[in-house]
């Protein structure tokens, strides 16, 4: 089987590497500045210049590779091939015919599916997915973002929009969230979320080493900081993973009851975190669920890292052209 490119649009780099679709294997892999300022059409054409050169570099003709594949950081109109908004690229690349532009830049079949769609696709073909048909994949970072896999398909809903995880609402009468919607898991147990919640413990006195961790310099509290002083026992920073745990939790408890799935990834850059995360989450499943057999569920960490979204957007290329 031909090879395929899969690509992460990110709003600093532009990720692409060759996969072999048939087992996962990430051949060869180059990065380059995303230069977003610059405009979509000239990040359009450094992307198109960056696969010709990736296919090249890994010694590799053009008709060896069937396609490509690229993830996208937002709302899509899948069948039309167009970026709808993008928000964190400037201009926000309202109807961006992205697919077609690829495919006449390069010549090769070219497919977009949103980035979390696209972890999600790669975790569940050839990461922490495997073996199980129905999936849901919560990436938790600068935001919250999600992918179902039901009965052995990757659910897209309409326009490729379904799986937005970290919008589902676990109170009605929560803060605003970036979305536009009040009370989104998002506005909770994001990274910037939790991040918040050290700041807030620290600027109000309470005991935890958080401040001399970070020489009292606010900006500096991140969720690796709090993490790292959670496992040195420090119980406040501890009690922040809890509380993020239960409200991941929540959500998750709402996609047992709705879809049943047999396997919860936790991924993203907070999800490095480990134990400290995944134990709360666990445990609100029990408490919470009953209606399912919870106990047949199993949450568990992200495997493939950064090579997810390359990998499952990649395999989606090879998918439309099968």
């Amino acid at each position: 089987m031909k090879k395929y490119i899969g690509c992460d649009l990110g709003g600093t780099n532009l990720r692409a590497a060759v996969v072999d679709v048939e087992n996962g294997d990430v051949l060869h892999h180059m990065s380059i500045p995303t230069l977003a300022r610059e405009g979509h059409d000239a990040v359009m054409q450094r992307m198109a210049d960056l696969f010709l050169k990736v296919i090249q570099s890994a010694n590799m003709k053009k008709e060896e590779i069937g396609g490509i594949g690229i993830g996208v950081p937002g709302v899509l109109d899948l069948e039309k091939g167009e970026t709808i908004f993008l928000p964190n690229l400037p201009g926000t690349w309202p109807h961006v015919p992205l697919r077609d532009r690829i495919t006449h830049l390069t010549g090769l079949h070219t497919a977009i599916l949103n980035d979390v769609r696209s972890i999600t696709n790669g975790e569940w073909r050839f990461g922490a997915g495997m073996g199980v048909d129905t999936v849901a994949v919560f990436a938790i970072g600068t935001g919250i973002g999600g992918g179902l896999v039901i009965n052995g398909q990757l659910h897209l809903g309409i326009g490729g929009t379904g799986g937005e995880l970290g919008h589902t609402v676990i109170d009605f009468n929560g803060p605003r969230c970036g979305c536009g919607n009040d009370g989104c898991l998002e506005a909770y147990a994001s990274g910037p979320a939790i991040a918040a919640m050290g700041i807030k413990a620290v600027a109000q006195g309470l005991t935890t080493r958080l401040g001399d961790m970070c020489s009292y310099d606010l900006n500096c509290i991140t969720p690796e900081l709090i993490a790292r002083a959670a496992k040195a026992g420090d119980e406040i920073a501890k009690d922040i993973y809890e509380k993020a745990g239960l409200y991941i939790g929540i959500a998750a408890a709402n996609m047992c009851a709705s879809i049943g799935p047999r396997r919860i990834i936790i991924g993203g850059g907070v999800a490095q975190a480990g134990e400290l995360l995944l134990d709360p989450i666990r445990r609100t499943l029990r408490e919470r669920v009953h209606i399912m057999p919870v106990d047949q569920v199993e949450v568990v960490a992200s495997k493939l890292g950064d090579n997810a979204g390359v990998i499952g957007v990649a395999c989606w290329s090879a998918f439309l052209q099968s």
